[in-house]
């Protein structure tokens, strides 16, 4: 063997885990609030790698902006409308504390059809109604019926949400936001609870963040994520990926603030 060779051998057995298994830490970042604004909606399209399109149910250009965000690699996501405590009206499609369980049904199963390649689902408001384990139940079962059993993602609206371990109890795909992107929309704290993700998921092995198409959202993730390998030493990945690597849906790190509708 020449040394060269040699040498490069010794290097490759030197290599830390990481590098051979690409175990880096992961980050699921989701964008919701899509659907009204086709422009904003096609800039979370081409941002780079599997960010997660969480789109509104009957808003204009939801169903586009699906079909754009698939082609695009993207997982798609309805983002349900549900009940706030702040009475805020929270949309077409919306689900309700005074539904019975038959309406309920009827109207998450007409939102998923209004959207094609949904493989997921958080809640938009809701910190009322995900705080009810009867209506959460139903709506496990609709997504644990569904053909492709969707994702539950508990966007934490409430501290006091049940919605993450109703969908554990039935067996529904799970995980929870970790932090909010841009609960105050201007750069400087946009950047800051950035960068919180990435200290996040470097002390967890992983985290979740959720962010809305506001221009200085999108700006500073345009910014970010082509950096998000090489600067960070984070990896972007899929709802799927990340619920596959951690096996038996792992109880997500804990969530630092949660934020209201």
């Amino acid at each position: 063997m020449n040394r060269r060779l040699a040498a490069l051998l010794i290097a490759w057995l030197l290599l830390p885990v990481t590098a051979l298994a690409d175990e880096r830490p992961a980050v699921v970042i989701i964008i919701d609030d899509m659907g009204d604004a086709l422009h904003a909606g096609q800039r979370v399209r081409d941002l780079p790698g599997p960010v997660v399109c969480a789109l509104l149910p009957h808003s204009p250009h939801a169903e586009r902006l699906a079909r754009e965000c698939h082609a695009d690699g993207k997982e798609v996501m309805l983002h349900q409308p549900m009940q706030a405590m702040n009475g805020a009206d929270s949309g077409l499609g919306s689900v309700t504390l005074d539904m019975d369980q038959e309406q309920f049904k009827r109207q998450v199963e007409d939102n998923i059809a209004s959207l094609p390649y949904v493989s997921a689902l958080n809640n938009h408001m809701g910190s009322l109604l995900t705080q009810h384990p009867g209506h959460m139940g139903w709506l496990m079962d609709v997504l644990r019926r569904h053909e492709r059993e969707l994702v539950f993602v508990d966007s934490r609206t409430s501290p006091r949400t049940v919605a993450e371990q109703m969908a554990r109890e039935a067996d529904v795909p799970a995980l929870r936001r970790d932090v909010f992107l841009d609960h105050e929309p201007d750069v400087a704290s946009i950047r800051r609870q950035f960068l919180l993700l990435v200290d996040l998921a470097r002390r967890h092995g992983s985290a979740v963040a959720i962010g809305h198409p506001y221009p200085e959202t999108l700006a500073v993730l345009e910014e970010e994520l082509p950096r998000l390998r090489d600067t960070y030493g984070l990896r972007l990945v899929s709802l799927r990926e990340l619920l596959a690597e951690r096996g038996d849906s792992a109880t997500t790190p804990t969530a630092l603030a949660d934020g209201g509708d």
